[in-house]
């Protein structure tokens, strides 16, 4: 008979978080070895909720042979922290009464994700049904509040740390996504009585995300929509928020205008040697995309365009209109979270342009494959000559042999079943 597994996963397809996509590649990988149950929100990544999703307080679903249950919360806005907090109060209450419909469970599996929420989901969860808990870290907080500086209160800051130490402490196994956070593990508890832990990196379904010839008619037919035909493409796809220094490196961009100055002088715009425009694409939503999309504006770029968030279904696409993908982290984010789109940009075989602390997870695979150019956060000049070489040397072949150099690591270190597998292993040995 199979043990049975809660998730206590927030977000969960067909969400685009990309938590919930990796997520849903577990719990459907995990069902030769599992019965699976997920507790998540009704589908709202995007704050707005459907109007099938408005009438009930759970919503029981099956999906690929996952058992699901959706708990209701109120739409919310990404740049108003009160509603935020609401949203995710809501879907915290929420899972605990519907962690009383899940039945009997052996395992209880959660990850970081809300903030110390998640964490003190798995341990009531934990007690609620005497079952085993795993506590998968994705992002340390309040390490990463601090660090982007969401909040200054020393009062709360050391509740969270308080709160988030008491979830691993009664973990009966942590999971890191990198050798970075497994530092930050250690550096809590100051490298006495560490929780048991191991780590796993991330992944991408390489049979979903891969490499497609530039004569693609999907990729044709989006790069046609967003006006990319024959550009040289420098592209930002996912999350658009606090923590990627984005409205810093946005300004990085003025080196590479096309349009007016604010004195009123066009500037024509740099061209790869072979004549492509350079363009650059920002894919995806957050908290910090209207600043962006008005200092373009104001500043009358003509090469930044920007791109809503695509569906699952779409992203192979996407992915392989760009020429070369960032990669970025703010700075005082080492250790403290892992920007899991690295393996989506490895799967189609780009290049990356790593804005990434030295020491890092993503900027040690990177630097290790050769399938990307890295600096500092906040090393600007950096992260120009980066974008300048990519430029001089578009027509070279040099950012594909990167690029496939990337895709070839995530062939036989990344893949779906590979990272899944250890999952398993690692749960079915508590």
């Amino acid at each position: 008979m199979k043990k049975r597994i809660l998730i206590f996963a927030h977000y969960y397809a067909p969400d685009t978080a990309s938590t919930g996509q990796i997520l849903k590649d577990q719990a459907e990988g995990m069902l030769d070895a599992f019965d699976v149950t997920v507790i998540c929100v009704v589908p709202s990544y995007g704050g707005t909720i459907e109007d099938q999703y408005k009438t009930r307080k759970y919503y029981f679903e099956e999906l690929n042979g996952v058992k699901i249950i959706r708990v209701r919360v109120p739409e919310f806005t990404k740049t108003n922290k009160m509603s935020r907090i609401k949203n995710i109060l809501a879907y915290f209450f929420g899972a605990l009464g519907a962690s009383c419909k899940a039945g009997k469970q052996d395992y209880v599996f959660t990850i970081s994700q809300p903030p110390i929420l998640g964490g003190l989901l798995g341990v009531l969860g934990k007690w609620q049904k005497h079952a085993k808990m795993i506590y998968c870290i994705q992002d340390f907080n309040p390490e990463q509040v601090m660090a982007v500086h969401y909040s200054d209160n020393k009062l709360i800051l050391k509740a969270m740390m308080i709160a988030d130490k008491f979830s691993c402490r009664h973990s009966d196994l942590v999971i890191t996504v990198g050798r970075d956070l497994v530092e930050t593990l250690k550096k809590r508890f100051k490298n006495k009585n560490v929780p048991k832990y191991t780590m796993i990196n991330n992944w991408i379904d390489e049979k979903e995300v891969y490499p497609l010839p530039e004569d693609n008619e999907h990729v044709l037919e989006f790069k046609k929509k967003y006006r990319l035909e024959n550009k040289f493409v420098i592209m930002y796809s996912g999350n658009i928020g606090l923590y990627y220094d984005l409205e810093k490196l946005i300004k990085v961009l003025k080196q590479f205008r096309k349009g007016y100055t604010l004195k009123g002088v066009y500037e024509e715009g740099p061209r790869t040697a072979d004549g492509r425009e350079v363009v650059f694409v920002f894919v995806g939503a957050g908290s910090v995309l209207d600043k962006l999309v008005m200092y373009t504006k104001r500043h009358h770029f003509e090469n930044v365009i920007f791109i809503p968030y695509q569906s699952k279904a779409d992203l192979i696409y996407s992915l392989n209109a760009g020429d070369v993908h960032w990669c970025v982290n703010a700075k005082g984010i080492k250790g403290v979270s892992c920007p899991s789109k690295a393996y989506g940009i490895m799967g189609v075989g780009k290049p990356i342009i790593g804005v990434l602390e030295e020491g890092s997870e993503v900027r040690m695979l990177i630097d290790e494959i050769g399938c990307g150019k890295c600096c500092e956060p906040g090393d600007y000049v950096g992260v120009a000559d980066i974008i300048r070489w990519y430029i001089e040397n578009a027509d070279s072949g040099l950012e594909k042999e990167m690029g496939m150099k990337g895709r070839t690591y995530l062939e036989k270190n990344f893949t779906k079943d590979v990272s899944v597998g250890k999952y398993v292993e690692a749960i079915l040995e508590r």
